[in-house]
């Protein structure tokens, strides 16, 4: 049994009240061409310390390094050896330590060569990051089904990791893995990296795959985008510091009845506070809470896309809770957002499965 965060008490029998489908309004963006020819880049990232880099995780296994945007010939870490790739699989996040300037510890997620969830714990010279230093944190059995994989990692401001793993593929989650706490599968985890002998703990459940979450810079707040099955997208929050969280997936999709039959594992059941159908797009990239230098129209906001149409929405906040919800307008056309992701400065950047970079801009 795996030991789960918090104190699960309450079961609500409704969504929240929250953000409705649609748009309040609209506002216009600009992204540019930050830099181009990736493989594959499903992710960005980079350390606090580190002004200047980005770092770009590519799907075959491969984390490349951007100097002040010009990309350094030597990868930062190689492990395409160890990593299955292909569809929803291979190397799928990379979180730094808050810390890495002095520890120079970072981890990655991705599928092993039988197709399992991996976490692994790295260490760097500083420069690049080394193999042989590789340490398995975390193996979840995937072997059956190789979409819904999961695949971010981030720290918390609770200092601890979190890992946001599929409900292990399908359609419909068949094995109901998600309300099951004997299960992996579905599942927002965390771990005390820092803590000798430390366990995972599961943090929120009932997720069917969520392919992007993220804390927000200013106030810690979690922010989920789970994938939908056959009509919903949603966006899920959830205030710093509360642990324990039903997602309702499979009994729900969205605010909307999906398996009535599906019995609830209990817990403090949430609704999504933002969703949108099928008719606007078919995969929900989630984003950040955009914290950067000033952007007219952004700041403080949530940012999200849709992979298939491309479309894009911020959500507002009033009083701490999320609000209205704007569509944006891009003249940079991007196509196939597969994730966002900031660098040290909090600018935020967009990964296009077409092997462009993007970089949010003041017009």
């Amino acid at each position: 049994m795996i030991r789960v965060a918090g104190v699960l008490l309450v079961l609500l029998a409704a969504a929240l009240p929250g953000a409705a489908c649609g748009q309040n309004g609209s506002a216009a963006l600009s992204m540019q061409p930050f830099a181009r020819g990736f493989d594959s880049p499903v992710y960005v990232t980079a350390p606090r310390s580190e002004p200047g880099k980005l770092y770009v995780v590519e799907q075959p296994g491969v984390i490349r390094v951007l100097v002040n945007g010009k990309l350094r010939a030597q990868p930062f870490l190689d492990i395409r050896s160890r990593v299955q790739s292909g569809g929803e699989q291979g190397l799928l996040s990379m979180a730094f330590h808050p810390r890495y300037a002095k520890n120079h510890r970072f981890f990655v997620y991705f599928n092993d060569k039988s197709g399992d969830v991996r976490v692994y714990e790295f260490r760097s010279n500083g420069t690049v990051g080394l193999p042989s230093t590789g340490k398995s944190l975390l193996r979840v059995g995937h072997r059956e089904f190789d979409n819904h994989d999961g695949g971010q990692l981030q720290f918390g401001p609770d200092g601890r990791l979190y890992a946001g793993t599929g409900d292990g593929g399908s359609g419909g989650d068949p094995h109901n893995h998600s309300q099951n706490l004997n299960s992996r599968l579905g599942k927002l985890l965390r771990l005390n990296v820092d803590k000798r002998g430390a366990r995972w703990q599961i943090a929120g459940y009932g997720l069917r795959n969520p392919w992007r979450f993220s804390f927000d810079r200013a106030n810690g707040d979690l922010w989920i985008a789970d994938v939908g099955q056959n009509a919903w997208e949603e966006v899920d929050h959830v205030k710093r510091g509360v642990a324990g969280i039903n997602y309702g997936w499979n009994r729900y999709e969205g605010r909307h009845d999906f398996a009535s039959d599906t019995p609830l594992a209990g817990g403090q059941l949430r609704g999504p506070v933002a969703e949108y159908s099928h008719d606007e797009g078919c995969s929900i990239t989630g984003g950040y809470v955009y914290r950067g230098p000033k952007i007219p129209g952004l700041s403080g906001r949530y940012v999200y896309a849709d992979y298939c149409s491309g479309k894009m929405w911020t959500l507002g906040t009033s009083g701490g809770a999320p609000r209205d919800i704007s569509s944006v307008a891009s003249a940079a056309g991007v196509k196939s957002i597969v994730s966002f992701g900031q660098d040290g400065s909090g600018i935020l950047y967009v990964c296009s499965a077409e092997g462009t970079i993007y970089r949010f801009v003041s017009r």
